[in-house]
């Protein structure tokens, strides 16, 4: 599965932002059809949209686009804009069902375009065990707090505990299921202190990697959400040292002032595999 640390959203009716996410080496440029375009400027962004996919080179960066939700009465003009020029992902917002992604699934004929699905609604947090097994087409689920608040009836905080649990099971089905978990935005692009300490909380929740509305967002993002040498190295020497003392018959163990037993070994080679992932092993 390939590298989401960063989700940069353009508005899809704008191709000098594209062409801005393009030059910052962010994972994925997500081509905004939805919240980012107004209604009667739909045509326009998807006519933008099909040209970039067409002409730009987007280099490692993955070429997402947003559609409209599924009972927008927009969603099949969108696919029908941008399917021919096969972008990498298609990313569904407010995904309430499994048929949902089902009927997203089937309007895909190529399967090398992925699926990413936005859990933004209190149905879609209820009904994620189904949406998560639906289709081996889909790669991630992505939590959307703003919307889920608004559905709720909460009050968005700073602390975000309003929002915790759904942030809790988003990503707890996706690593049941195999797929990658990507976090929340956070809305305020001139809080930098903020958007640190909530990638970090993120990335300790075991998030693989976050949205951003702001190309200032990218680079702390990706940094937050990839390892660093001292944890790749930590991990290194810990696996090392656990398969010796496998070898010994040895299970519980001591390393580096602490008992070290299976989840830690998880733990470690979680480390090593968002390294992978990341290009830094």
């Amino acid at each position: 599965m390939r590298p989401r640390r960063c989700l940069l959203f353009m508005p899809g009716d704008d191709l000098k932002k594209i062409q801005k996410g393009i030059s910052l080496g962010v994972d994925s440029i997500v081509m905004d059809l939805e919240d980012g375009v107004a209604l009667n400027r739909k045509a326009e962004a998807r006519a933008t949209i099909a040209a970039a996919l067409r002409d730009l080179p987007f280099g490692r960066s993955e070429r997402v686009v947003r559609l409209n939700p599924i009972g927008s009465g927009l969603e099949q003009a969108d696919l029908d804009a941008v399917l021919q020029h096969r972008p990498d992902s298609i990313m569904l917002p407010k995904v309430e069902h499994a048929e949902h992604i089902h009927w997203l699934a089937e309007a895909i004929a190529d399967p090398a375009i992925r699926l990413l699905a936005i859990i933004e609604t209190a149905r879609g947090v209820v009904n994620l065990r189904d949406i998560a097994a639906v289709s081996d087409r889909l790669d991630a689920l992505i939590f959307g707090a703003e919307d889920l608040a608004g559905d709720i009836g909460a009050t968005r905080t700073k602390a975000g505990w309003e929002v915790f649990y759904a942030r809790s099971a988003v990503v707890t089905h996706a690593a049941a299921f195999g797929l990658q978990a990507i976090d929340t935005l956070c809305i305020d692009f001139n809080d930098e202190a903020a958007l640190i300490e909530d990638a970090q909380i993120g990335a300790q929740m075991g998030f693989s990697g976050k949205l951003a509305i702001h190309p200032k967002q990218v680079g702390m993002i990706q940094a937050i959400f990839t390892p660093t040498d001292e944890q790749i190295a930590r991990a290194r020497r810990l696996i090392q040292a656990h398969d010796e003392q496998q070898a010994q018959g040895v299970g519980a163990f001591a390393f580096e002032g602490k008992m070290i037993d299976r989840p830690a070994i998880r733990a470690a080679q979680q480390i090593l595999a968002k390294a992978r992932v990341a290009g830094k092993l």
